[in-house]
């Protein structure tokens, strides 16, 4: 899983063996401890497959590392959240 963050906006994504990014989530940033989840995108090839939710997990350990809330915009994130309760404490 690569990250890039630019300090107004990151994503974590996936790359494949050739290099071309084929899954993603990013953010943007919304103060010092808030990020905006705003978008999800997963390959056709990788669907089906929990890679979403791999990505989601990945932004939530960086956010409860962070000690951040997440502002869930994005439609997958925002279903995550009143699906899981463990998100619940990560909520904007």
């Amino acid at each position: 899983m690569q990250h890039i963050d630019n300090g107004r906006n990151g994503k974590f994504f996936i790359l494949n063996e050739a290099g071309q990014r084929i899954a993603e989530i990013s953010y943007v940033w919304r103060g010092d401890k808030t990020i905006d989840a705003n978008h999800t995108w997963v390959d056709d090839s990788l669907r089906g497959q929990g890679t979403a939710r791999q990505l989601l997990d990945v932004l939530v350990n960086f956010a409860r590392e962070k000690h951040l809330k997440i502002i869930p915009s994005c439609s997958y994130v925002a279903v995550m959240f009143k699906r899981d309760q463990s998100l619940g404490d990560l909520a904007a």
